[in-house]
């Protein structure tokens, strides 16, 4: 179970887009990178083509490594680490495990 996930706002903690937090568009585990919306463009040039009829520079995100983003926690306004919780019944059965803010303590 991966601490971040595609969807979750996280907040960038180095580089030239510290302190800008957005959403997670995609996760790559095996390279250990993220697609954050709006942090990192790059340009790209592209030709012009059926999908994109006039061509030209086009920006879109880059990828940057996972270490260097925070879960971001609404709730207190900052980044926080993510832990996590297993749920049980009763009888000690293990109904789900939960990823939980460390800052609020709330389920993310």
């Amino acid at each position: 179970m991966s601490k971040i996930r595609k969807g979750d706002q996280v907040k960038v903690l180095s580089g030239n887009n510290a302190g800008k937090v957005g959403r997670v568009l995609m996760v790559d585990p095996d390279k250990h990178q993220v697609i954050v919306e709006g942090v990192n463009l790059v340009k790209r040039h592209s030709r012009p083509s059926q999908r994109n009829p006039k061509g030209g520079i086009v920006e879109k995100e880059g990828p940057i490594h996972i270490s260097k983003v925070m879960l971001y926690d609404s709730k207190s306004g900052q980044a926080t680490r993510v832990g996590f919780h297993v749920i049980t019944d009763d009888d000690g059965n293990v109904l789900e495990k939960v990823r939980v803010s460390k800052k609020s303590g709330e389920v993310v």
